[in-house]
């Protein structure tokens, strides 16, 4: 008698907000504790609901029984892949105890290590790519702890936790693996992991490839003399990683399809989905494009069900960029819709989305990503990064399509910073190669295109994974820069059968087009009439695709032609 029960929450919020902030506090107190006493020994599964009335009565009950039911439902939504709620459990269990949840304070007891430890990994799962050090910074805290306080197993979980696919945040990863091999025997098994976790790290550190490809190295042969078919998975994700990166796309596809086997026997879906992005992202270089597409679909149904933002987004930056190649807008802007949702500064798929608007010759539209872009540079440290490498090659590449000279200083600014780090990877080198080659076409500096072209040279056979660009084409287009229209011809014709082999419709159309200008300024038997079966067959594509710069770049040829 006296009691009510509301089934509307607007109904609840009103009356709670009408009661003292006192008396509030004292009812989730009691609830609390009686919510803790019906539940009994199965509390530990109602830790969620327990933590909200245990944070709202930390006044009166203090902080112990709050992050103790905030751990416990932070790894239970962690485990069910809620990253988000997760991330609220464990930033709501440090401020409890006062430890702020950025910066350097030292975790002064094991439970404050293990949320600060679970900090890190949801972060990973969540914020944008240019927050990931701070995830890092959670990792280092808890390990320093666990380390400080011998405990060894928790202090190698903490240094071998699987980072996203991001380049520019594996700064501290370097220490943690070297320091946590301290602890561990020589050539055990720990140690094998440790190699694993620091092999790529290694490579972007100062101790450079012959170090990463010796760990990865080692890591492979513990991981088969133990039998243990996980290391080895994340191992060949690794190694393929360093293989990529340092431009031995032979070893490094071999790597990844190895991987791929061995994924399906094992239950690991994090490291699964690293065996597919490598697996994916090496075929897109050498122009296996259905090679690559025949993994997507699996990559972005695993990447759903972890609900990781940083591998939804790189899946569907993948799948962005093989629909690029194929001149499917729809699907192209499907996918970096999707990935722009979930990390909004993610420059890969905002470089793909500028790509789309700029083909299509929608500029108005293309407008603000240039801007977008160089925004998530400027956030991000400088360095030999992804975010670097898209708003140099994004820029040129933008230009070339467009014939507007915009942010060419910012371009070469951001390309100068991978080319002058003593860490550069190969692969990102080559690319901020060709942005300045692609800047030299577009001013006509033939000095210019001859020094990239001597750089890029090693590199012809490949695609450049991001955009839609292949290394002949640009090769041939420096040579006719550097007046040498038979070098070109050969590069082009190059491009052409890499293209055609791969179906990669978007880039064949620019290639008949770069190809038929070089014909018509060398002017030699049968070149004008190859120029104008090229313009044709540029001409059509461009056409289906809706490629209006194209389209109208091939008719002023044509004109010229009188074809």
């Amino acid at each position: 008698m006296g009691r009510y029960r509301f089934t509307h929450a607007l109904i609840q919020e009103t009356l709670t907000s009408e009661l003292s902030l006192t008396r509030r506090v004292r009812l989730h107190a009691r609830i609390a504790e009686t919510m803790e006493e019906m539940y009994g020994d199965d509390a530990d599964a109602h830790a969620a609901e327990l933590a909200h009335h245990f944070a709202e009565a930390q006044t009166v009950l203090g902080s112990e029984k709050l992050v103790h039911c905030s751990l416990l439902a932070s790894e239970r939504a962690m485990a069910s892949y809620a990253h988000e709620e997760g991330l609220a459990h464990f930033e709501r269990g440090l401020v409890s105890r006062g430890i702020t949840t950025t910066g350097s304070q030292p975790a002064p007891d094991q439970e404050t290590a293990a949320l600060l430890f679970g900090l890190g990994c949801a972060e990973l799962a969540t914020v944008e790519r240019q927050r990931l050090s701070e995830a890092v910074s959670c990792l280092r805290r808890a390990f320093d702890y666990y380390a400080e306080a011998g405990e060894v197993d928790r202090a190698v979980a903490v240094a071998q936790y699987p980072l996203p696919p991001a380049t520019g945040l594996l700064a501290g990863a370097v220490q943690l693996a070297l320091q946590a091999s301290g602890l561990v025997e020589p050539g055990s098994h720990d140690e094998g992991r440790l190699l694993s976790r620091y092999s790529r790290p290694a490579y972007f550190g100062e101790h450079g490839f012959e170090t990463a490809q010796d760990a990865y190295t080692r890591a492979l042969a513990i991981a088969q003399r133990e039998n243990d078919s996980e290391l080895e998975l994340r191992t060949l994700v690794n190694g393929s990683y360093v293989e990529t990166f340092h431009g031995n796309f032979q070893e490094a596809t071999e790597m990844s399809l190895r991987g791929l086997d061995l994924a399906r026997r094992v239950d690991n879906p994090r490291v699964e989905l690293g065996a597919y992005q490598w697996a994916t992202f090496v075929r897109l270089i050498i122009g296996d494009l259905q090679g690559a597409k025949s993994n997507l679909e699996s990559f972005r149904d695993l990447a759903e069900k972890l609900q990781d933002r940083n591998w939804l987004a790189t899946a569907y930056f993948l799948s962005a960029q093989s629909s690029i190649y194929e001149g499917d807008w729809e699907a192209v802007r499907h996918f970096s819709d999707r990935d722009l949702a979930g990390l909004s500064m993610d420059c890969r798929c905002l470089a793909t989305r500028m790509q789309v608007e700029f083909e299509r010759g929608e500029f108005d539209q293309s407008e603000a990503y240039p801007d977008r872009i160089l925004d998530a540079m400027r956030l991000t440290p400088s360095g030999p990064n992804v975010e670097y490498t898209i708003a140099a090659v994004g820029i040129a590449l933008a230009a070339r399509v467009s014939g507007a000279p915009r942010h060419f200083e910012v371009a070469e600014a951001a390309a100068d910073v991978i080319l002058t780090a003593a860490n550069s990877p190969n692969l990102l080198m080559w690319w901020a190669r060709a942005s300045l080659g692609l800047l030299a076409v577009q001013r006509g500096d033939s000095a210019a295109a001859a020094d990239h072209y001597d750089s890029l040279a090693s590199s012809r056979g490949t695609a450049m994974r991001g955009f839609s660009l292949v290394l002949d084409r640009l090769l041939g287009l420096l040579a006719q820069t550097m007046d040498n229209p038979d070098l070109a011809v050969e590069h082009f014709e190059d491009a052409l059968a890499f293209c055609r082999k791969a179906s990669l419709r978007t880039e064949l159309a620019w290639t008949c087009c770069d190809y038929a200008d070089t014909l018509r300024e060398r002017d030699a038997e049968g070149d004008r009439a190859k120029a104008i079966s090229l313009l044709d067959e540029s001409l059509a594509i461009s056409s289906e695709l809706g490629m209006r710069p194209l389209m109208e770049r091939v008719l002023s040829r044509r004109e010229i032609l009188k074809a």
